[in-house]
């Protein structure tokens, strides 16, 4: 079930650089329903589900890590001064619950500023400790924080949860591959790393993967809050298949492939325009000679936040389309 397979992924600890918890999840779902995995030096996951002769190898890409705090010092008083790995806010993060790969447990605060601008530099995390070398029992220099894991459902279809982007994607290309049946072209899930800090992840998979085409699978912006109007995208509308971002155009191929895909299935999608982020399908269309590429997106309220919100309805509508698109005539 698909909020089973979400609710699996966001509440694995996986910031970027440190993705394995997540991969072991995903081999545990995966265990018996793709015909082979690896794990390349990146620590890419690479699951791939053979289709018949003679047809197309297509790469799917989503990536298994989230922002999060590096410590990059311990005051005296056992106070953590942190940077950010990824895209991080400080007013989306101070006040919030954060948590370690060992488990220890703090909160991130911002100190008085005394009139400067606040900046990632005034952050600061409370772990409890009493000074300095008690703060060393429980973390060290490197080590990372991210938001807790807190899942909320929010009415009828919509859930919010620190990861979901893109812990949402990765559920949705888990279940392709589980229900996915002898698929007319071969597909290859990739769960990539370190997305969040230059697609690093997806740029060696695709050139070692070396797809006839590939998508990217991510979140996108929302435009349906107050005040909030762009991009046209709105939660409950459907996947949306993008048109641009800042680091790709989609290839028109691969593009009007799920277009054409999501009409065949009677699925529900709309067209994203994004003016600004970037994807795995950006790290795939730019690989070796290029390779056609485009990305299926989920709307996303509140990004990089530790509520990131989305809609099923979106997920299966998603799940609709990809599950047509493996068996396109490329």
């Amino acid at each position: 079930m698909m909020l089973d397979t979400l609710k699996t992924m966001l509440a694995a600890y996986g910031p970027t650089g440190r993705e394995g918890l997540v991969a072991e999840e995903v081999k545990k779902l995966l265990q018996g329903k793709v015909d082979t995995m690896e794990t390349d030096v990146m620590g890419n996951l690479i699951c791939v589900k053979k289709g018949q002769e003679g047809g197309k190898t297509i790469m799917f890409s989503a990536h298994m890590d989230h922002i999060g705090l590096v410590v990059t010092d311990i005051e005296d008083t056992g106070f953590l001064r942190v940077t950010n790995v990824g895209g991080i806010g400080i007013d989306s993060m101070k006040g919030h619950h954060v948590t370690f790969g060992n488990g220890v447990e703090g909160i991130v605060m911002l100190q008085p500023t005394k009139g400067e601008a606040a900046s990632l530099s005034h952050l600061f995390v409370d772990i409890g400790a009493e000074d300095k070398a008690d703060a060393l029992t429980k973390v060290n220099l490197g080590d990372v924080c991210v938001y807790a894991p807190d899942c909320v459902q929010l009415g009828q279809y919509r859930v919010a949860s620190p990861a979901m982007d893109d812990r949402c994607a990765c559920a949705l290309l888990c279940e392709l591959l589980m229900q996915a049946e002898n698929p007319k072209n071969t597909i290859v899930g990739v769960f990539s790393t370190q997305e969040e800090v230059g697609l690093r992840g997806a740029t060696t998979a695709a050139y070692q993967v070396a797809p006839d085409l590939g998508v990217g699978l991510d979140v996108t912006a929302w435009g349906d809050t107050p005040e909030t109007k762009l991009p046209a995208v709105k939660l409950g509308a459907g996947a949306a298949i993008k048109f641009l971002d800042r680091s790709m155009i989609a290839t028109p191929v691969v593009r009007d492939a799920l277009i054409a895909a999501a009409e065949k299935a009677g699925a529900a999608y709309q067209r994203e325009v994004l003016p600004f982020g970037g994807t795995d399908g950006a790290a795939i269309q730019h690989a070796r000679g290029g390779i056609p590429a485009g990305t299926l997106s989920i709307p996303c309220r509140y990004v990089h936040s530790a509520c990131e919100t989305i809609d099923m309805r979106d997920m299966d509508s998603a799940l609709c389309i990809l599950k047509e698109f493996v068996n396109g005539t490329y």
